[in-house]
């Protein structure tokens, strides 16, 4: 069934909203955001990768001069699984193929997303 385009409009301004919110780290950041950090750091060879938390998400964002592009999610799905998205031009999100723990969803994400996370794309 079909989002309704008032639906789908305020979801769109949310997903906004979200990406435009600064990369500062939030005090109350889970220490799996913190982990996921460290490993996106480590799977792409930068740290201008950063990872969100955003309720039970996970937004990768990629940041390139000035602007902050969320790109993918990861949301947990049950106890230490989690389940991908990518976020399209359109501004809605496309499922990855794909589950597992933290560690493995992320690495998917970044192999099947490399050119997003490429800082001379």
């Amino acid at each position: 069934m079909p989002t309704p385009a008032c639906i789908q409009y305020e979801l769109d301004e949310l997903i906004d909203y979200a990406a435009s919110v600064p990369l500062e780290p939030d005090r109350h950041e889970h220490d799996f955001g913190a982990e996921q950090q460290r490993q996106l750091a480590t799977l792409t060879g930068h740290d201008l990768a950063r990872v969100k938390p955003y309720g039970k998400h996970l937004l990768i964002q990629m940041r390139r001069d000035d602007n902050v592009d969320t790109i993918a999610r990861l949301t947990e799905t049950g106890r230490n699984a989690y389940s991908s998205a990518f976020r399209s031009h359109s501004g809605r999100w496309e499922p990855l193929p794909g589950t597992g723990d933290l560690a493995t969803t992320a690495d998917l994400v970044v192999t099947l997303l490399a050119t997003y996370f490429d800082p001379d794309n």
